[in-house]
């Protein structure tokens, strides 16, 4: 069992809601969000969808660096 089944919080400031999801902390700086500072980051619903849609956007951006 880990650590999101367990109950786990949310690791944005602010939010108090129960993760769903763990993923590295460079993966979150990349995105742009605040966490707390720790190996992990745990995100709630909310917060993992606005990482995803950050990382898509990134990654869009970077296939257009690439392309030309």
């Amino acid at each position: 069992m880990g650590k999101t089944a367990s109950g786990v919080k949310c690791s944005v400031p602010g939010c108090g809601n129960q993760a769903v999801r763990s993923v590295s902390q460079a993966e979150v700086q990349a995105a742009g969000l605040s966490t707390r500072e720790t190996r992990r980051a745990y995100l709630c619903r909310d917060h993992y969808k606005e990482l995803k849609k950050r990382r898509r956007e990134n990654k869009r951006i970077e296939r257009w660096r690439y392309k030309a």
